[in-house]
């Protein structure tokens, strides 16, 4: 199989949409693209593509920061494959070029959030060797 990551732009910004409405389906698609487009403005954002056989199957947000704890990192977040691939090994490849591509890019650390409830997504990054820090809290304003 030919898997490959490529950074992506606002260009690909439908495509990026249509991966990340299976993880946030209950989100008005046209906030979706208003948020991504303006994730794109920030210096420190980055847009991941996966790629197999030369279709897009997965796509992943990364946030390039410095923190006291962990130095400098990616934090990701929506990481999306396409839902008809899961449980066939893509995530594992795709996680595993992204962090090829942060070690590559000075990077010390990976972070991440997940949902409470998807349980499968727990299983997953633990067996990719990632471990709960903290607690993760928000409040609307």
């Amino acid at each position: 199989m030919n898997q490959n990551i490529d950074l992506l732009t606002i260009i690909s910004l439908n495509e990026i949409c249509k991966l990340t409405e299976q993880l946030n389906s209950n989100l008005d698609k046209a906030v979706q693209l208003k948020r991504q487009t303006k994730m794109f403005e920030f210096e420190n954002y980055r847009c991941f593509g996966f790629y197999n056989e030369e279709k897009l199957i997965g796509v992943m947000s990364g946030w390039i920061t410095v923190r006291l704890y962990s130095g400098k990192q990616i934090e990701i977040d929506n990481v999306v494959i396409d839902e008809s691939l899961h449980g066939k090994g893509y995530g594992k490849s795709f996680i595993n070029l992204v962090q090829e591509w942060a070690q590559d890019n000075g990077c010390v650390s990976m972070e991440l959030n997940t949902y409470i409830e998807n349980s499968k997504s727990h299983k997953f990054y633990f067996n990719e060797g990632y471990r709960i820090m903290g607690l993760h809290m928000q409040k609307d304003i």
